[in-house]
């Protein structure tokens, strides 16, 4: 098929041309100079113009006319604004669900129904994983159709423990404990247990949130903070010359204890026999005297001495 060649009476229609664009454009400031025709095909030939609308830098004006065979009367087919090279265009369209990021979705904001979503998978569906599993069947029933999927899973994990709540954060570097030693970690269910947990303390700059298990912060529960030195000089020791104290030799210690020990025995002995004794009796004016002991008698004589 030979190539169409450049028809005069179609290259001849600038004024028709430039007529249907202002029309369409309501106002004939919008249409700017010609930019000359181009052949679109046997009879059929597309005239330019600049378009001067404001925010439309690059774009043109395309009215396309045509005739029939023998016929010495353009007609009018189509137009169109169309941008040209240096056209300022918007970017590619993307479907919402890849231009969605986290935080867009706001109070009374509501997502439509994924059906093919591979980060869900239904809840009865085994899935080889032993932890899985036992979730669907601990599920099954109870009003989640979908739990999380293999994939959900490993996104989830990969998304927290590369974030600001892993150990790359800066506040994780310079902790000096990890979460898992601290006593606020409230630890997960489920296969994710051995990475992440929840942090419970309200002075900590993560709480009510997910950290792993090697991350970590200034607000461990057995971390202190370290006494800072006094601004006062430390005083000089106080020595009392005139104080006497009393040393005793590591071998004397033993004699010592004994002679004490003896001495307080002869005093409880001595204590003892007082106390059997009685007191004495005093003597008064009219105490009657003491009875004298009577005296022994002289022995017999024996036969010898007579």
């Amino acid at each position: 098929m030979a190539a169409a060649t450049k028809d005069a009476v179609l290259a001849s229609a600038v004024d028709l041309a430039r007529a249907a664009a202002e029309e369409v454009a309501e106002d004939a400031a919008l249409v700017g100079e010609h930019l000359g025709p181009v052949v679109e095909g046997e009879r059929l030939v597309s005239h330019r113009f600049v378009a001067t609308a404001p925010g439309y830098r690059g774009w043109y004006w395309s009215v396309t006319v045509a005739r029939v065979p023998r016929g010495r009367k353009p007609t009018i087919c189509e137009i169109d604004l169309l941008p040209g090279q240096e056209a300022v265009l918007a970017p590619t369209w993307v479907p919402w669900s890849e231009r969605l990021r986290p935080g867009d979705v706001g109070p009374g904001d509501v997502l439509p129904y994924l059906e093919q979503d591979e980060r869900l998978e239904p809840g009865y569906t085994a899935t080889g994983e032993a932890d899985a599993d036992e979730l669907a069947i601990f599920e099954l029933g109870l009003g989640r159709e979908r739990v999380l999927s293999r994939e959900g899973r490993a996104e989830a994990a990969e998304r927290w423990y590369t974030g600001t709540r892993g150990p790359t954060a800066p506040q994780a570097v310079a902790a000096s404990a990890p979460c898992s030693t601290c006593a606020f970690l409230v630890l997960m269910a489920g296969s994710l247990r051995t990475e992440f947990g929840v942090c419970a303390n309200e002075w900590a700059p993560d709480d009510g949130r997910v950290v792993s298990m090697d991350h970590g912060c200034g607000a461990h529960s057995q971390t202190d903070v370290t006494p800072p030195p006094s601004d006062w000089p430390d005083q000089s020791p106080v020595i009392d010359e005139h104080d006497v104290e009393i040393v005793r030799v590591q071998g004397e210690k033993s004699d010592q204890a004994d002679e004490a020990g003896q001495s307080e025995a002869s005093s409880e002995s001595e204590a003892s026999a007082e106390s059997d004794a009685g007191p004495e009796p005093e003597a008064g004016p009219d105490a009657a005297p003491e009875p004298e002991a009577p005296a022994e008698p002289d022995p017999a004589p024996t036969a010898d001495e007579g």
